[in-house]
């Protein structure tokens, strides 16, 4: 029983530092926001204006056939950053959406920043 009260506590820090994230970041036409999902098995990330309510571009990892590992969070921001270029999106705010900056999330920014996207 205590290792489901560990996993409902993670949550709901992850949570906690989600909505103090985003009551200090927004994202316009300009420069959307750029959110980063983590699950156990996929990453997925979508740039997003805020101000319309309007998602401009956005990848899976579960579309591309990749699980969640550092390898397949390279392909999947590559990807992305193709999207972002075509659709003439180079700055974009970093939501990573509670998560630690470390391990995939890391390397999903890191590859953005080497690819011509602005972070």
């Amino acid at each position: 029983m205590s290792r489901a009260k560990d996993i409902v506590k993670k949550n709901l820090l992850r949570l906690k530092r989600k909505r103090r994230i985003r009551g200090k970041i927004s994202g316009t036409a300009e420069l959307p926001r750029l959110s980063v999902f983590k699950s156990n098995r996929f990453l997925s990330a979508q740039a997003i204006d805020d101000v319309t309510g309007t998602t401009l571009a956005a990848v899976c990892g579960k579309k591309l056939n990749l699980s969640i590992n550092k390898e397949n969070a390279v392909k999947v921001a590559s990807e992305f950053a193709n999207t972002l270029k075509a659709k003439k999106i180079t700055n974009v705010v970093l939501d990573r959406n509670g998560y630690l900056y470390h391990g995939v999330i890391a390397v999903f920014a890191d590859t953005l920043r080497e690819n011509g996207i602005k972070l």
